[in-house]
């Protein structure tokens, strides 16, 4: 099967950068031909607000690429990751008028969210949640803080919804969890289209021993995050584990200059993804305090690689992922004093945490291994592929 995959790389790098990779490397590995077409976001400054705005909302330069590449090579789908902003819905018009079918990964909540989180002072979000145009979203200026730019994704999204793009120029949509799903078919994505695929970690790490003496974060430090959280629980725990956060993201200043004057909390800066699992090979447990809906955080599935035990938000994909007392321990999301409580208690008892790392590593070789994705994966292509419409007009 040939595959033509499309991403928009983020200015900060991040876990669906490294879900593309490794879908590409598992779908090459399978026999599959792939070409990966990616553009970044790096882009932006060289475009202008002005221009960017208006890819957002349709690229011609994109319109004319896709549909170049598709009529001059035998691709059998489109596979697109992320399309915002930089390649823009355009890229489905393209497909449709070579007659390729388009498979469309949910990573976030972009088709129906202005800043794609679900998240707003602090908190879970979903006034958009249902409507055509997304216009609380510019109110509040969630996307960067700014109302012009909401403006655009609103606009966007309303445009697409107006023109029936969302439900009728994508075969199939792939959700990594049923709650994202659920949240989908809430918004007006139909039922019928939306396929369930977690996320997997491929190649993967050798599970790691523990015995690190110190607790993890690992990830993008951003409010969604549950960073300040995090903070503020070790910064008044007693007795806690030394916590180690590594990591990039708008709060990195923050998180430096708390670090200097909590003597049980390091910053160690941006760390490779090889780098990042030897810290989780050797880490106690991850802590995962994330507050909004997750799609389906990587950094949990590398740790339950690692063999290491996962204290998480209650929340999201994580309630789910995280088994209380199994592999991990829960807490309810943005709970400053629950989450000291279970960071004290995990601390104090080593040897219970300990004895969870077998449990998370055979919940990753149950469910989050390449070998248990791809045969997932290539039958929602065939999927795809039996739903493309006889007759499909498109764009030109």
């Amino acid at each position: 099967m040939r595959i033509l995959m499309l991403h928009n790389r983020y200015l900060t790098p991040g876990g669906e950068d490294q879900s593309t990779a490794a879908e590409v490397a598992l779908l090459r590995d399978a026999g599959c031909e792939v070409e990966l077409l990616e553009r970044d976001n790096r882009q932006i400054e060289q475009l202008g607000n002005f221009k960017t705005a208006l890819r957002t909302l349709w690229s011609s330069e994109s319109f004319r690429e896709i549909h170049d590449k598709l009529n001059s090579s035998q691709f059998d789908l489109l596979h697109v990751q992320n399309f915002f902003p930089l390649w823009s819905p355009a890229v489905y018009y393209a497909a449709g008028k070579c007659r390729v079918p388009v498979v469309q990964t949910l990573r976030n909540y972009r088709l129906m969210c202005v800043n794609a989180t679900m998240f707003r002072d602090h908190m879970p979000c979903e006034d958009c949640l249902g409507r055509a145009l997304p216009w609380p979203g510019v109110i509040h200026s969630c996307y960067r803080e700014s109302h012009a730019g909401s403006a655009v994704v609103a606009s966007m999204i309303g445009l697409h919804n107006m023109l029936g793009t969302w439900k009728n120029k994508v075969q199939i949509y792939v959700a990594l969890t049923g709650f994202a799903r659920e949240k989908y078919i809430m918004g007006g994505l139909p039922a019928e289209k939306i396929i369930v695929k977690p996320n997997f970690v491929y190649p993967f790490p050798a599970p790691g021993p523990g015995g690190g003496g110190y607790a993890l974060f690992a990830g993008r430090l951003s409010p969604e995050k549950g960073i300040k959280t995090l903070l503020e629980a070790w910064n008044g725990a007693e007795g806690p584990l030394p916590l180690k956060i590594a990591g990039e993201g708008p709060l990195r200043e923050f998180v430096s200059t708390s670090a200097e004057s909590a003597p049980a909390i390091q910053y160690l800066g941006p760390k490779t993804a090889n780098e990042c699992y030897e810290l989780m090979g050797q880490a106690e447990f991850l802590v995962f305090p994330s507050e909004w809906y997750e799609g389906m955080p990587r950094t949990v599935i590398e740790a339950f690689a690692a063999g290491t035990p996962v204290l998480a938000s209650n929340i999201g994909a994580t309630a789910s992922m995280v088994v209380h007392g199994k592999t991990g321990f829960h807490f309810p999301a943005g709970d400053v004093a629950g989450l000291r409580r279970q960071a004290e208690w995990c601390s104090r008892n080593l040897q219970e945490v300990q004895a969870l790392r077998k449990n998370a590593r055979a919940a990753f070789e149950e469910k989050y291994t390449g070998a248990a994705n791809i045969e997932m994966l290539l039958a929602i292509y065939r999927k795809a592929q039996g739903q493309l419409p006889q007759h499909n007009s498109a764009a030109t």
